[in-house]
């Protein structure tokens, strides 16, 4: 009996460890090994779990876990009270897609997550984790949802990582130490709807990327760095789905933008900052906003009046309207207002002309008469930028108006001189330019200190010349007239002497300049006409050159002569009957179209433009789907391999006085094409890589595809949104309007990169250095005294004459890059401040073919023998193509 009764009590215990070996077998097979081993190690490192996560169970049947096909693909245990350090084998759930830990006690570092590309929701707010390793978004690029509120962490920044997570709607990380500058590139993230950094130690300025983002919440309020976050808000006018926007407890400076195409906007909060100017109507009318917190600015004009009847509104506090209620202000005020925002709305001004009385009230630069009419304006030396406004005119009480010792640009407004009292202008010591107007012989003009002021003008003239200079000035007006004729009477004996040779068009047979001079046939040169179906002029179609020529002189366009590539497509080095061309070839789709507008924008402008600074269009062929540009060739490459690829190509770096040159003669190009050829151009793509180098290293400014005619009645022109990230203008970025002043600053940009060495983005920097614009403009108005040190390009060895000129040069880029447009010199002035810097030119041992004639002879006599000359050359050209 006793031994019956242990047999049957071993039976029992074996069946029950069959059972439970079996149940583990199970548990295993239901969750995949590596998985199950992850979830146990999590297990054993968390504490006050829910009592289903047992060690040896099934970790897909625990509470908060979820599974598909024995996967783990998500762990919610949000609010459980949970504690201690998540383990580095999370990190090896590669199916899991939500992790919500948010409203626990968990602590120690955040792990890195590397291989859970498919994660897509990550919640971790108000816990107690530490830090946040450099790389921890690396691999995450299915990332959706990431919420880091509320959390201790050591002091990081928003890493280049995040940039590879296209599908990122929702990004908060409010309240975690987060520091630096906003990156650049948030605003190119397709999906982002959700920015939420508010309560951290950011500094810096809202980046132009965020222009034309779908962000629908931006929340950067209460920044608790000593900078703060500041700058303009401009960018938010051109993000037509922002619902909700905070940026309250910050140093943001400027005036409301238009917001006239934010349709949805609801909450606007920007109470607590430096915010000036009038506060816009557009913004006034939005019927969509219910809350609007503008309470502790600057903001100055009548007090708004909102459209919605339904918004809450804190507005009354810390401003200076002219009243404490709506409705108009003094026209004085008004006029004032006017004038002021040809500044920006200076903070300067801002903060003294309080309420509606400008008379009497110690409103800076502003004196009145007994009568309380304004009668001088006093604003010298007060680090004034922009433009000086045309709204002075409407002061007629105006006798004396001080511009003196700012930062101004642009011209003196024509209609100053419809001032029936003003007695003395003083402008001197500014940035001006242009024509100097007419004003009555009873004013006192003061324009000294202007280099550029009058160039164009005749301003040899004005009231402030001296006798001496109106001698020299009509002599030289009487030698520019007799050149004038003199030129008009050789262009008419040219023009009748040219109708001798002018050729009879014919449809079987045409003749067209080659590269190498006149042929004809298919020896190189076209007989055909342009297959486009596009017309082009007679002049165009005259440097068309056959497809089959171009292929000859590249070896069938070789890889072994590609030169370069680009978006456009690739660059070929070709022998055309023993001259050295270079051939763009555009890219093209299936139906031959690509680029086929900034192919014909090319010829047609360069067939327009000729300047010893720009690359000369040497023909084209448009053949079908091939469309090519031939261009003269430039041995040096481009300012790009010189700048930034040296190293590699065993060249030495460019030396100082090499830079000095390359940017005069770029200066130089832009000058030409904004001012001085015969229809204006703006280049709209100016960037190192389209700057080629001759085997001297001068330089030529090249690829016209996307230039686009500048109007002369208007100042600025909306367009379609082109050129290079990173010399894109802030006002072209946001608004897609376009004037000279885009190529200006993309002109800075290129001046930062020459004295420096850097790229003007740079990943490799920390997240707040890799836009260089951003950090040289910040070094510069902050450390200029460090700024020759920390930011010259190693590169370069410079005495104490090239240090001053290093930074002469400094000053120019930084003012070329300003964030207003009218804040910028044109680029006359950056070719007068340039030209002094480059070493003045030595006469050589070259003699001149004119040597040989005679002293004597007289300025008639040798007119007339060089239009003798150049007659004959010309008779000689033209009659090679009988």
């Amino acid at each position: 009996m006793v031994e019956r009764k242990e047999h049957r009590r071993r039976l029992l215990l074996a069946l029950f460890f069959f059972f439970l070996g079996f149940r583990r077998i199970k548990c295993r097979s239901d969750t995949s090994s590596e998985d199950a081993d992850a979830m146990f190690a999590l297990a054993r490192a968390l504490s006050g779990l829910p009592s289903s996560w047992k060690p040896g169970s099934d970790p897909c049947s625990w509470d908060g876990v979820s599974c598909s096909a024995g996967r783990v693909t998500g762990i919610n245990l949000a609010s459980r009270g949970v504690s201690g350090s998540l383990p580095p084998s999370i990190g090896s759930l590669s199916a899991l897609t939500t992790l919500n830990l948010p409203r626990n006690r968990l602590s120690g570092p955040l792990p890195l997550l590397p291989n859970l590309s498919s994660l897509q929701s990550v919640s971790f707010e108000d816990n107690a984790f530490e830090s946040l390793p450099d790389s921890f978004f690396a691999g995450l690029i299915d990332l959706q949802s990431i919420t880091l509120d509320n959390l201790p962490l050591a002091p990081w920044s928003l890493p280049r990582d995040l940039a590879s997570s296209a599908g990122l709607v929702e990004l908060s990380a409010a309240n975690c130490s987060l520091s630096g500058s906003i990156p650049d590139f948030l605003g190119s993230l397709p999906s982002l709807r959700v920015l939420r950094l508010a309560y951290n130690h950011l500094s810096g300025t809202l980046p132009p990327s965020l222009a034309g983002s779908g962000l629908q919440q931006l929340l950067l309020n209460s920044q608790q760095s000593s900078s703060l976050l500041s700058g303009r808000i401009d960018v938010i006018g051109a993000m037509p789905q922002l619902i909700v926007f905070w940026i309250q407890s910050n140093a943001f400076t400027g005036p409301i933008p238009d917001v006239s195409n934010l349709t949805a906007l609801e909450s606007f909060n920007a109470r607590d900052n430096a915010l000036t100017g009038v506060v816009p109507a557009s913004f006034a009318a939005t019927l969509t906003l219910k809350n609007v917190s503008l309470s502790k600015n600057m903001l100055q004009g009548a007090f708004p009046q909102f459209a919605s009847k339904s918004v809450s509104v804190d507005i009354d506090k810390g401003n200076q309207f002219c009243s404490p209620a709506p409705g108009p202000c003094d026209p004085r005020v008004t006029m004032l207002l006017d004038i002021a925002a040809g500044f920006g709305y200076p903070l300067l001004l801002a903060k003294s002309w309080k309420g509606n009385q400008p008379c009497g009230a110690n409103w800076l630069g502003v004196t009145c008469d007994a009568q309380g009419n304004v009668i001088v304006l006093n604003f010298a030396n007060q680090h004034l930028g922009g433009e000086i406004s045309p709204a002075f005119s409407n002061l007629t009480s105006l006798r004396q108006l001080f511009l003196s010792s700012n930062d101004l640009v642009g011209s003196i407004p024509a209609s100053l001189t419809q001032l029936p009292q003003l007695q003395l202008l003083d402008v001197t010591n500014n940035s001006l330019s242009g024509k100097v107007p007419t004003f009555r012989t009873s004013v006192t003009l003061k324009l000294e200190d202007n280099p550029k002021l009058g160039d164009d003008s005749g301003s040899l003239f004005s009231s402030t010349s001296s006798p001496a200079a109106l001698i020299v000035g009509l002599i030289v007006a009487f030698v520019v007239l007799l050149a004038c004729a003199a030129a008009l009477l050789f262009h008419c004996r040219k023009k009748n002497q040219s109708k001798k040779f002018e050729r009879i068009a014919s449809d079987s047979t045409s003749f067209k300049i080659g590269l190498d001079g006149l042929s004809k046939g298919s020896g190189g040169i076209s007989s055909g006409s342009i297959t486009s179906s596009d017309q082009y002029s007679t002049e165009a179609q005259s440097m068309h050159i056959s497809i089959q020529s171009l292929r000859r002189a590249t070896d069938n366009f070789s890889d072994a002569n590609i030169l370069g590539r680009g978006g456009f497509g690739l660059v070929y080095k070709g022998d055309h009957n023993g001259t050295t061309i270079a051939v763009k070839r555009n890219g093209y789709d299936s139906t031959g179209n690509k680029g086929h507008e900034e192919f014909k924008a090319e010829i047609e402008v360069l067939r327009k433009v000729k300047h010893k600074n720009l690359v000369a269009l040497v023909g084209f062929c448009d053949d079908d789907r091939e469309k090519l540009l031939v261009y003269e060739y430039m041995a040096g490459g481009t300012l790009t391999e010189h700048l930034f690829q040296w190293q590699s190509s065993g060249e030495p770096p460019l030396n100082w006085n090499q830079r000095l040159v390359i940017a005069l003669d770029v200066a130089r190009a832009i000058e030409y094409l904004h001012s001085l050829a015969q229809e204006s151009y703006i280049h709209r793509d100016l960037k190192p890589s389209n700057i080629l180098l001759d085997k001297d290293l001068r330089a030529k400014v090249s690829d016209f595809g996307l230039a686009k005619l500048a109007a002369d009645d208007q100042k600025s022109m909306q367009t379609r949104l082109a050129g290079t990230f990173g010399y894109l203008a802030p006002e072209y970025a946001t608004t897609g309007r376009v004037s000279t002043k885009v190529d200006v600053y993309a002109f800075g940009v290129i001046l930062m990169e020459l004295i420096t060495g850097r790229k003007v983005l740079d990943e490799s920097q920390p997240p707040e250095d890799i836009h260089l614009v951003a950090l040289f403009r910040r070094r510069f108005s902050h450390e200029k005294d460090k700024i020759l040190t920390e930011m010259m390009d190693p590169t370069l060895e410079l005495n104490e004459e090239a240090k001053k000129n290093w930074a002469e040069v400094a000053d120019l880029a930084w003012h070329s890059t300003a964030r207003e447009p009218h804040q910028r010199p044109d680029m006359s002035h950056a070719v007068n401040r340039l030209a002094p810097l480059v070493n003045h030119w030595q006469p050589t041992n070259y003699v001149d073919e004119d040597d040989d004639d005679e002293p004597s002879m007289n300025l008639t006599k040798r007119m007339e023998q060089w239009q003798y000359n150049d007659t004959t050359s010309t008779s000689t050209f033209d009659s090679s193509l009988k």
